[in-house]
């Protein structure tokens, strides 16, 4: 059987946290499942390894740079890719009217869908786990999981030097917005504390953006630069391998957080200015808040607050 899951939002945290939904579809009908999602989800980068996953097709749909499926033109295009799929069914984990169209026109017999028109608060992982349980009666509970083939485990290991004797610790310094981001000085101070108690060496992943560079950089001119290793001229697929090495994650709400978690990583999520789903939605993240807020959501910008001091309990308890 060849399934479709249509799922549209945006990036890497909204593609791994839909990913329980996934697997428990290739359970049901015994198939990896295929998936049409944003280019900026980079699915193509991290799921490659995944067994129940088959084919990753893009959305081309950013109106800056490629249009390629975007206004009535782009939906013909899109119905003539998927047509050529052969598709049994199509699964649409949205209310849009819009993919709902290009699912019939694709010629696919069964497609599920959210109700439509009825996009508004839709919760991130309720509104899923009651889809898949009126659609296709599965309880899912599970956490997301990313699979990763032990052979690139153990070439990154002797690449990078990792020793299993030390406490290997991912630092996701890194964010899609500036709010989100834990200052360098929060940082540098938790690589100080740590490494006091316990011979670690620190990989920092973050992206290329300039603000994110002047993070990392002063990290990387701080006293403790023999102790870190810079990730970010590599691939995410190239840092995946480097991440399973790791004893534990701590990771702004970013993409390395998502990801950390979902290979199986306990990772600790810094949420300074994101609703808290986006750090606790796995049973293995943990995270902190604001000293202070009681919860975190948009524009609590709690970066301030966020104290070494926090960060370094958190980290004695999952290495204790």
């Amino acid at each position: 059987m060849k399934i479709l899951v249509i799922q549209n939002r945006m990036g890497i945290g909204d593609t791994v946290i839909f990913l329980p939904y996934i697997k428990a579809l290739s359970k049901k009908f015994n198939s990896p499942i295929s998936l049409l999602v944003k280019e900026n989800s980079k699915a193509d980068q991290f799921l490659f390894q995944t067994n129940y996953i088959d084919k990753i097709l893009l959305l081309e749909r950013d109106k800056k740079t490629n249009n390629r499926h975007g206004s009535f033109l782009g939906s013909i295009n899109l119905i003539q890719n998927i047509k050529k799929h052969n598709f049994d069914k199509i699964i649409i984990f949205s209310s849009s009217f819009r993919f709902y169209l290009i699912a019939k026109f694709s010629n696919v017999q069964k497609i599920y869908h959210y109700p439509l028109f009825q996009k508004n608060q839709q919760h991130i992982t309720d509104t899923p786990k009651k889809f898949m349980k009126d659609k296709f009666n599965l309880d899912v509970n599970e956490d997301p999981e990313i699979q990763i083939d032990h052979e690139l485990i153990s070439q990154s290991s002797k690449k990078f030097n990792i020793n299993k004797n030390e406490v290997n610790i991912l630092l996701g310094i890194g964010g899609s917005g500036p709010t989100k981001r834990i200052p360098a000085k929060t940082f540098i101070n938790v690589i100080k504390l740590i490494s006091e108690k316990k011979k670690c060496k620190f990989f920092l992943a973050t992206g290329k953006n300039n603000d994110e560079q002047l993070i990392l950089n002063e990290i990387l001119e701080s006293k403790y630069k023999d102790l870190c290793i810079p990730l970010d001229d590599l691939l995410i697929k190239e840092t995946l391998p480097i991440i399973k090495n790791c004893n534990l994650s701590v990771c702004n709400d970013s993409s390395f957080s998502h990801l950390s978690a979902a290979l199986g990583v306990k990772t600790i999520t810094l949420m300074a200015d994101t609703p808290l789903i986006y750090g606790n939605y796995s049973s293995i993240m943990y995270p902190i808040i604001p000293e202070g807020e009681e919860t975190v959501t948009h524009n609590t910008l709690g970066k301030e607050k966020i104290s070494p001091e926090q960060i370094l309990n958190e980290i004695k308890k999952i290495l204790d």
